[in-house]
């Protein structure tokens, strides 16, 4: 007891201007030292309290203190709340806070959950309530508290979402003012639909709350309306590109950081983000040099991403030209169909089960498949991509030429599911993924992040990262506790050698296939895939070196849906992922490791076993069995081409390897495209509302 009388006699109140300071917190590039973005401005113009209105003071009464002028700056209550969650660990708790502890810990202390926190917490409002009067607090409080749009006070964010001064404020405006305070970011009703039903749920909790205080009566509260907020004037992060990293930022921040929005605007931090200027700067030249422009190509869209593989710091993120036009990352949010990039998960399940590379299967086009007809296919068939046939060839051959045929054949072996197991054990969120047999296709949609992820896992030998964007956080604050550094957790979830073997054979696409371009041109050693979904709808090139994954995706958007990128100008046969992708990845990364030492991929191991049987070598006057590897007609590439008018072969009756499943026949009719199975779309291309079509795919390259 004499200890907390000389605590409290001892504990000074700090003046309430010294409590309003703050300062903007800044992002930085990687090196700590230049400035990637400023997260506001700080915007205050302190009124008196006389110039609140009364119904105006009691929303913000009903909102977070209904007791305030009878309780003595604390809640018994509520601390009993707050010790039980600091005691468990629930955060759900509640911090027990009347509107004097939240004076006292947003302006004198710190956001930390601990008992010294909330012990100084306790007796600087003790003596702040009976030092001050309780208009006073209030004046104080509302003159400080953070209501987001940069906006500091309650003054200027009556300006801010009504374009009005404070004394100017109806009971429904200064209800949605009182109810933002809560989550800033989260409740305000002109960022989007989720945010505003959740702000007039909140509204509505303000509303009943003064009802139930006596300080409005019923039939005002029903005749009032949910008020309309004008146009945010807040500073939103930098134009171009960058505004899209700083968006990023901010929700990384507030969800694996767990910073309040407060913080966040107000705190004085210092950001340092993993962003590489120089790649950075690539990505956007490389965009800007490949992207098609004119009259038609006003859609289409990019998404890029890097990823160090192993350690998981994005290096480059590219979501689109500019922010301030179009606040949707190509990068995290825009999902497109995943094509062929799908099939190196299918790939990876064979090795696990124990298939090596050197295994063969018939690639001739089109095949029919009993198995897809489960799948909506009436006719069963695949085809590949620009109808060409390859004979039978081994794995590294059918990986390198994106032969469908071959993959639907090996995806019926191991099983559907274990393709799907495969992507979600490499990095891909498992939520939408279906396990039918046309899933090797690519009729999944993904996210760019998600991509660059999964590939990254393969990149690192099998070792899965937690991709991040914030390396470290300091604040300028002399009070401030927060001091943030980086510790994604990281996981082997596949063998090492078998990863070698996969490795091995997305090599044989940037060496000799559809992603030669890149192999040509990078000057070192990558390995990679291409990916075009049905109809030119989505294109992908998703490649690495062992140092750094970069995944590059493009779509056409319109009105929310994706549209098949053909007839754009000097690309009048379609866009694939051989096209566009590789250049811009190519170009990108040829800068990006630049001055960069030259690794090797580790030699393959050669796992599992092949199905081609073992036998002895025919008699010299015998014509040898043994099929060639070579495809049946020209090898095809990504560059939008004719249909081919070659004949497709029949298959070679002398050969004796035998074909995976006897029900594999040819067809007996002309091919069709394969229908996508139903359920696949799983997030939408453009914000809630603008859900995308679904399409199908051939997973064509």
């Amino acid at each position: 007891m004499v200890g907390i009388v000389i605590a409290y006699a001892v504990t000074p109140v700090p003046e309430p201007n010294d409590a309003a300071l703050a300062e903007a917190s800044v992002i930085y590039f990687a090196d700590g030292e230049t400035e990637l973005d400023r997260l506001s401005d700080i915007n205050r113009d302190s009124v008196s309290i006389d110039q609140i209105p009364t119904h105006v003071r009691n929303a913000v009464l009903a909102a977070e203190d209904r007791t305030f002028y009878a309780n003595e700056g604390i809640s018994v209550r509520g601390l009993a709340r707050a010790v039980v969650g600091l005691v468990t660990g629930d955060a759900s708790q509640g911090g027990g806070s009347t509107i004097t502890q939240q004076y006292v810990r947003n302006f004198y202390l710190t956001q930390e959950r601990s008992y010294v926190r909330k012990a100084k917490e306790i007796l600087i409002s003790l003596k702040v309530d009976g030092e001050l009067s309780k208009d006073e607090i209030l004046a104080n409080y509302l003159n400080t508290i953070y209501f987001g749009r940069g906006a500091s006070g309650i003054q200027t964010a009556s300006q801010a979402y009504f374009g009005k001064d404070v004394k100017d404020l109806t009971v429904a405006e200064g209800a949605l003012l009182a109810a933002v305070v809560q989550r800033p970011s989260y409740l305000d009703p002109g960022v989007g639909i989720e945010n505003a039903a959740a702000a007039k749920a909140r509204w509505d909790y303000v509303m009943d709350g003064m009802v139930s205080e006596g300080w409005l009566n019923q039939a005002d509260r029903d005749a009032a309306d949910f008020p309309t907020v004008v146009e945010s004037k807040q500073y939103r992060g930098a134009p171009g590109p960058l505004g899209y990293i700083t968006d990023a930022v901010k929700r990384e921040l507030t969800g694996r950081v767990g910073l309040t929005d407060a913080q966040i605007e107000t705190g004085g931090l210092r950001i340092v983000t993993t962003i590489q200027k120089p790649q950075q700067d690539a990505i956007v030249a490389a965009v800007e040099e490949w992207l098609p422009t004119g009259e038609g190509t006003e859609n289409l869209q990019i998404g890029a991403m890097s990823i160090v593989p192993g350690d998981g710091a994005i290096t480059m993120m590219y979501g689109g030209k500019d922010f301030q036009a179009r606040q949707f990352n190509n990068a995290t949010q825009a999902t497109m169909q995943a094509g062929s990039t799908w099939k190196p998960f299918t790939l990876m399940g064979a090795l696990e089960e124990g298939i090596s590379t050197k295994s063969r299967y018939r690639g001739n086009s089109p095949m029919y498949f009993k198995e897809f007809e489960s799948v909506g296919n009436e006719r069963g068939r695949v085809k590949n991509f620009g109808g060409t046939s390859y004979g039978t060839i081994d794995l590294r051959k059918a990986t390198q030429n994106s032969v469908n045929t071959a993959y639907a054949a090996l995806n019926i072996e191991i099983g559907p599911e274990k393709t799907t197991e495969m992507a979600v054990k490499a990095g891909v969120p498992a939520e939408g993924l279906e396990d039918n047999y046309a899933n090797v296709l690519g009729t999944a949609t993904v996210r760019v992040q998600d991509m660059a992820r999964a590939f990254a896992t393969f990149a690192a030998n099998g070792e899965r990262i937690e991709p991040y964007l914030v390396a470290k956080i300091t604040s300028t604050q002399q009070d401030s506790t927060i001091d943030y550094a980086a510790a994604p957790k990281k996981e082997q979830v596949f063998d090492a050698d078998q990863v070698s073997d996969l490795v091995d054979a997305l090599q044989m696409v940037t060496r000799d296939g559809s992603g030669r371009y890149a192999g040509a041109n990078l000057g070192r050693p990558s390995a990679g895939k291409t990916g075009t979904s049905e109809s030119f709808r989505s294109a992908w090139f998703n490649g690495f070196v062992p140092q750094l994954e970069t995944a590059v995706g493009m779509f056409e958007d319109e009105g929310g849906s994706p549209v098949a990128m053909t007839d754009v100008p000097g690309w009048e046969g379609g866009i694939t992922g051989g096209t566009i992708p590789v250049r811009i990845w190519t170009d990108y990364m040829k800068v990006a490791l630049e001055g960069t030492e030259v690794i090797p991929f580790p030699e393959p191991a050669g796992t599992g076993k092949s199905n081609r049987p073992t036998r002895t070598a025919p008699p010299k006057d015998t014509p040898s069995e043994a099929p060639t590897e070579e495809p049946t007609t020209e090898t095809p590439t990504e560059e939008p081409t004719e249909e081919p008018t070659t004949e497709i072969p029949a298959p070679d009756p002398t050969t004796t390897v035998p074909t995976p499943d006897p029900t594999i026949t040819e067809p007996p009719t002309e091919p069709t495209n394969t229908p996508e199975p139903p359920g696949q779309t799983r997030r939408p291309t453009q914000p809630p509302g603008k859900e995308p079509k679904p399409t199908a795919t051939t997973g064509g390259g």
